[in-house]
């Protein structure tokens, strides 16, 4: 597992008018499963999110997957909804700003958003489709859920320069 806590190049800063679609992670009462915002991305997106969900693992960080509501091919948790990761989601406008951070988790590009009294935002770059990943604030220095998915992003989600 690799981490670089370097500045993201400016040929990735490229402009975009996509307004990033955040995800209302609630509980709701009794059993049922958090409920996150399903995206909506274009069809060839949506195909190779498809093709992920069939791929991501059924452990992450220890935590045992278990989906959130309502159900989707373009969405998947972990831990009770501890981890979120929204595929095809609209690319996160922070990506304008050249100081924003990334870093490489073996071989997959992340950006870096520290939310506001919550855990990091982790979204891909240099993909086909956007993978965002929503980590609990115990996960704000380590990259392991991210090492975790990366085989199932690098092999379902092509690359795009």
């Amino acid at each position: 597992m690799m981490y670089t806590g370097r500045r993201l190049p400016s040929l990735f800063l490229a402009p975009s008018a996509a307004v990033l679609v955040m995800a209302a992670a609630g509980c709701s009462s009794g059993d049922a499963q958090p409920s996150v915002t399903v995206p909506t991305p274009s069809s060839e997106a949506a195909a190779y999110c498809e093709a992920l969900h069939g791929e991501l693992p059924k452990s992450v960080a220890g935590m045992d997957r278990s989906d959130p509501e309502p159900e989707s091919g373009l969405t998947a948790g972990w831990g009770d909804g501890a981890i979120v990761l929204r595929c095809g989601v609209p690319r996160p406008a922070k990506m304008e700003d050249a100081q924003s951070e990334g870093i490489d988790a073996d071989g997959v590009r992340w950006l870096l958003e520290q939310r506001e009294g919550a855990g990091p935002r982790f979204t891909t770059v240099y993909r086909k489709a956007y993978v965002e990943v929503t980590l609990p604030g115990e996960f704000a220095h380590d990259i392991t859920p991210l090492a975790e998915f990366a085989a199932s992003v690098r092999k379902t989600v092509p690359e795009s320069l």
